[in-house]
């Protein structure tokens, strides 16, 4: 049986102690770090699956840390952690690069099961049937085993999560994506969290795919999106 190595970066030592031995006796690798300075060491060494992140942490915020994880690690899930409860929080964080998000008090069951649901979604290398190595989308190319999205100009590095949502819409190329179905396969579930969430990737993508006028990814309120490429 496989064991899941989680990076756990809190700088509460009460809180960080009940979750680190809750997550040990799951079964889980734990390393906990009490605040950003040691955390890239531990990512080089320690090489996690999943890193559960405080976003209110001395030194060093955790949008900031996020960030600085996602350039060395960018298909790493990140769950950030916060007693931030304000909608452009919780974007700022996704935009940072986090791919969940509890708020606290929060119960260390569904952590648990939080991190089990992104260890499930990083082991699935696509959502669905599996697509060609090269992908042709107008003036773009995307290379799913590489990571990668790549115009005339540049190449975007994308998530797991970025890469999970751009194949689910280039396999429905010109065709309707349904909205409930597009979040209970990237996701899981169609919650109005995830929705939001969603609505971030959504966002990221339209921006990746600005430099050429022939693609459009056009929202369809209550039935989901039309991914157009002539």
């Amino acid at each position: 049986m496989t064991t899941h190595r989680i990076l756990y970066v809190e700088d509460e030592p009460f809180l960080s102690h009940i979750v680190t031995e809750t997550l040990q006796q799951q079964g889980f690798d734990v390393k906990h770090e009490p605040d950003g300075s040691g955390v890239i060491d531990s990512l080089n060494r320690f090489r996690p699956d999943v890193c559960v992140l405080d976003i209110m942490l001395p030194g060093v915020d955790g949008y900031t840390l996020c960030r600085q994880i996602k350039a060395r690690q960018p298909n790493l899930p990140v769950i950030f952690l916060t007693a931030k409860t304000e909608t452009p929080d919780l974007v700022k964080g996704f935009e940072a690069g986090g791919t969940d998000y509890m708020r606290k008090p929060f119960s260390i069951e569904e952590l648990i099961i939080r991190i089990r649901n992104q260890i499930g979604l990083i082991n699935r290398r696509f959502v669905g049937e599996t697509v060609p190595d090269d992908v042709p989308l107008g003036r773009y190319r995307l290379i799913p085993s590489r990571y990668e999205l790549v115009s005339p100009s540049r190449t975007i590095k994308l998530s797991q999560r970025d890469m999970e949502v751009i194949s689910m819409l280039a396999s429905n190329k010109n065709q309707i994506t349904d909205r409930r179905e597009l979040l209970i396969s990237v996701w899981g579930d169609d919650t109005f969290f995830n929705s939001r969430t969603l609505d971030v990737y959504i966002r990221k993508i339209r921006e990746y795919l600005s430099e050429d006028p022939a693609i459009e990814l056009v929202t369809l309120k209550g039935k989901g999106y039309l991914f157009i490429v002539k």
